[in-house]
């Protein structure tokens, strides 16, 4: 065997390796030449790695494979699962099990329903009309629900139940941002418990003995023309909102109120339209001796004045004489807050107020059921013009028996030859004053004209193209009214809507409503004057061509809510 070359020790064969010209290493320095080295090896490392990394971001991004896809993935931080990466470094069923979204917002709630008008309170004190699962109910269901401002309402829908179980459930979907750039979602369900409840209106109605405070408004009048006219005024300012029951009485109304406030309030709205006087009573219901309380009920008494527009009026001497020396005989023109009376011989007029009247009090001689037709024979102006009267002397025949008087009258401006007329037959009547009786006969006139009248197209069966609204009214007994009062009734009610046609004046003061039923019923009427015409064509029937309208501009149109409850009228 050759073993040459082989050498012992390191020294020996360094010794044989070494050659001219090199240099001898230390071992510390040969050491730290393979630290050295080691450490330039670990920099090309990192380099050739930032690199390939930069080469990834640079180049277009590759099909992600099973394995990339399962790289990508990280750890829960709570329950350990493999989850795709987020902010909150959690799975969603840690998130939600860590974070309630819904706190703070109550699973149950309540809502009042009032049975009787079926509508539901908004609170505080709106009662607000809705089917079930219907829109409107759905917003006043989530505006009673705390808490929905402070998150994100993305869906709500009506989960079905029974109907008679009082119960309505709402699924609602919700965000809210949780952590940073962290949105939960979560879907929970809200019950509400329907709970019975009178709203004010049919507690009004239900209970009748809980009023608090009473109007007693009378007229002792035989007929309701005033109270017609009294019921438009009342409408139209809404007048009666406050009240919980309105009764018919014998000679009037009776208006119930739960506050005594708005008995007063009304007992004020009345004297602003109708000249009345005012007394209250007081009576005591209940005492507590030991809180020293008490419980009463308040009346109060509303007495209208007894006299009605185109009355015949007799005044007191010394009335008359205040009054700028006018005629006793005169005729009431209008009522409102203040009673004005015209002196037909001489147009002079005066007014008198509540007080006024109350304080030397006259009665009416005669009231329109007394009134006579007569025609227009001859019209004789004087001249003489006062606002919108005119002085005439005219010569007129009675319808009954054609006797012929001459009248001296304040309606010049419209009357002319062939006209019908309506006035007062003085020539044979007796009246129950002292005040008339006191008259010479020379200075009473025979007849005393009161207002135009237009039988032939009353006689035509026209239909009125408007209509008016009632309050609705308990009757006074559950009786039906007799066939005569019913008739008394009819008439007043006829006479009235005359009197609208009529005085422009009268019915700017209250509403007129459009009637939808107005073509139906005057095809209807038209069938009927048709056939009447054929058995009345040997009469003349020409109308009267200034025959007052009521233009269409001054009808409203009548609104008809979808809900019948207690607040509408009829």
């Amino acid at each position: 065997m050759n073993f040459a070359g082989f050498h012992a020790t390191p020294e020996q064969a360094a010794a044989s390796a070494y050659t001219e010209g090199m240099v001898t290493l230390t071992p510390q320095q040969m050491a730290a030449m393979q630290q050295l080295a080691q450490q330039q090896q670990y920099e090309q490392q990192q380099q050739m790695l930032h690199g390939h990394f930069d080469a990834m971001h640079a180049a277009p991004a590759p099909v992600a494979t099973a394995q990339d896809q399962q790289q990508t993935l990280i750890l829960c931080c709570s329950c350990g699962t493999a989850i795709p990466p987020n902010p909150a470094a959690m799975c969603v069923a840690c998130i939600s099990n860590t974070v309630d979204i819904t706190e703070g917002i109550p699973k149950q709630s309540t809502v009042h329903y009032c049975r009787n008008c079926e509508r539901y309170l908004q609170p505080p004190n709106v009662w607000v009309a809705c089917a079930l699962e219907s829109r409107e109910l759905m917003a006043l269901l989530l505006k009673r629900l705390r808490g929905l401002t402070k998150v994100r309402l993305v869906d709500a829908v009506f989960v079905w139940t029974e109907p008679h179980s009082k119960r309505i459930k709402v699924k609602l979907t919700i965000q809210k941002e949780v952590f940073a750039n962290t949105i939960l979602q979560q879907v929970f369900v809200v019950e509400y418990i329907v709970a019975g409840q009178q709203c004010e209106a049919c507690t009004r109605i239900m209970a009748d003995n809980t009023w608090r405070a009473s109007v007693q408004v009378r007229q002792k009048v035989p007929h309701k023309r005033t109270f017609l006219y009294l019921e438009q005024i009342i409408l139209k300012h809404n007048a009666q909102k406050d009240t919980i029951n309105i009764k018919e009485a014998r000679e009037g109304l009776d208006f119930f109120f739960a506050q005594r406030s708005h008995a007063i309030k009304f007992c004020d709205f009345l004297s602003a339209v109708v000249p009345v006087r005012t007394k209250a009573s007081e009576q005591l219901i209940s005492t507590d001796i030991h809180e020293s309380t008490a419980n009463s009920r308040y009346s109060y008494s509303a007495e209208l004045v007894p006299i009605c527009k185109d009355d015949l009026i007799c005044l007191l001497p010394k009335t008359a004489r205040s009054m700028g020396g006018m005629g006793q005989l005169v005729l009431c023109s209008r009522v409102a807050n203040t009673l004005t009376i015209i002196d037909p011989n001489s147009l002079q007029g005066g007014e008198f107020s509540a007080s006024q009247y109350w304080r030397a009090p006259f009665t009416a001689l005669a009231s329109t059921r007394n009134l006579s037709e007569y025609y227009v024979i001859d019209v004789e102006p004087s001249g003489m013009v006062r606002g919108k009267y005119m002085l005439a002397d005219v010569q007129v025949g009675r319808a009954s028996d054609d006797a012929v008087f001459w009248a001296r009258t304040h309606l010049g401006h419209i009357l002319k030859v062939g006209d019908t007329v309506h006035g007062y037959d003085l020539t044979s009547v007796n009246f129950n004053s002292t005040e008339f009786d006191t008259l010479e006969r020379n200075s009473v006139p025979d007849v005393i004209l009161v207002k135009k009248a237009y039988p032939n197209r009353r006689r035509a069966n026209r239909v009125r193209p408007w209509k008016l609204k009632s309050i609705a009214k308990t009757a006074e007994s559950d009786l039906e009214p007799k066939k005569g009062q019913q008739d008394k009734l009819d008439a007043d009610y006829e006479t009235f809507l005359r009197d609208l046609e009529e005085d422009p004046e009268l019915r700017s003061a209250i509403n007129l409503y459009k009637d939808p039923e107005w073509e139906s019923k005057a095809a209807l009427a038209a069938q009927e004057a048709a056939a009447q015409a054929d058995m009345d064509s040997d009469m003349d029937m020409d109308p009267e061509e200034d025959f007052p309208e009521v233009g269409l501009e001054e009808l409203l149109d009548d609104m008809s809510l979808n809900d019948d409850g207690p607040d509408a009228f009829e």
